[in-house]
């Protein structure tokens, strides 16, 4: 599949940018369980809040380095699909809709963005073991990879990304020699989406922060993507 160098060498093209719970008498039975019942929910809430929080900073990209921890290839194991035919089908309208509606620019504008973002022609790409296999327009290619370790990057406005990185040990030529995670987490998750960057040079893919093809997994439809982006 000729396509995949392409792919990489317009990924490194593009110009540097912006990216985790004694028996009681019957007559007391009734209130002391009450009490019980609604201390208990307003801990689990408390608690529960707490770990939404913890979680929804990380994904910003608010952590500290002891936080960070490595991460399996296993992270990213299935069938995922890239969503970038959703964008350019007008699919994902609601999702950049959503976007103007909290932000600073226009859904145009977003849709734009989105378009440098999430282009590849990597439509598909399955993960299982240690093998990957890239779906293009010209067939697939598959190579085995193990773990290169993770290098942690800093945006302009302050915040911090993990990239998780995997060298190419052996398979098809044209296979990239790395591929870099980035999906917001920093210690050990399934994965529920990713970013993926993939390429010959390490250092050079440490560079690209506006192009990030972007996946799901491939047995959400469209309006589930929609969903699962619109609660980020």
């Amino acid at each position: 599949m000729s396509s995949l160098p392409q792919t990489s060498r317009a990924l490194a093209a593009l110009a540097l940018g912006a990216l985790t719970i004694t028996a009681l008498p019957a007559w007391a039975e009734s209130h002391d369980h009450d009490h019980e019942h609604a201390h208990d929910e307003t801990h689990d809430h408390d608690h529960d809040h707490a770990h939404d929080e913890d979680a929804q900073r990380i994904y910003d990209g608010y952590f500290t380095d002891a936080e960070i921890q490595p991460r399996p290839l296993s992270d990213w194991h299935g069938d995922w699909q890239s969503v970038y035919p959703l964008l350019q089908d007008g699919t994902l309208a609601p999702v950049m809709e959503d976007k103007a509606a909290h932000g600073e620019m226009s859904a145009e504008e977003y849709t734009a963005y989105y378009d440098t973002g999430y282009a590849t022609d990597v439509d598909r790409i399955e993960i299982a073991g240690n093998s990957f296999t890239f779906h293009g327009p010209e067939g697939a290619l598959t190579a085995d990879y193990v773990n290169n370790g993770y290098e942690v990057l800093t945006y302009a406005k302050g915040n911090r990304g993990v990239r998780y990185i995997f060298r190419k040990v052996e398979g098809d030529d044209a296979a990239p020699g790395y591929v870099q995670f980035s999906d917001h987490a920093v210690s050990p998750t399934d994965a529920g989406h990713y970013h993926l960057y993939w390429g010959d040079d390490r250092a050079a893919l440490l560079e690209e922060v506006t192009n990030w093809p972007t996946y799901y997994p491939t047995d959400l439809s469209g309006d589930e993507i929609v969903e699962e982006m619109l609660a980020h």
